[in-house]
């Protein structure tokens, strides 16, 4: 019994406890991110809010800093996403504008 409890003293000097992180979302991030420029652009805004959020944690030493490289790319994606769709969304406006004007004018 002795020489039970001598043991474990020593695992627990050689392990002393070790705090753990959160493990990142690097790969949701990306996949929302590249949805997002595909077809979705709530994907790309959930990209955007998810990656800025991790990076942060990440930065803060919460989170596994492992997936940053995935995380910032998703992030960007998301961004991207975001980009596209406001300028689509402009050329719809201008499109519709232009449609009503010249219907007007004939």
């Amino acid at each position: 019994m002795n020489e039970e409890t001598t043991y474990a003293a020593e695992v627990e000097t050689v392990n002393p406890q070790v705090e753990t992180l959160k493990p990142h979302r690097g790969t949701t991030v990306l996949v929302l991110g590249i949805i997002g420029i595909a077809c979705c652009m709530i994907c790309g805004i959930i990209a955007w809010v998810m990656g800025n959020n991790d990076l942060k944690e990440m930065d803060a030493g919460i989170m596994d800093p492992e997936g940053r490289g995935i995380t910032q790319a998703g992030k960007i994606c998301g961004m991207v996403s975001v980009g596209l769709q406001i300028i689509g969304l402009l050329i719809w406006i201008a499109v519709m504008i232009l449609g009503v004007a010249a219907k007007v004018a004939s």
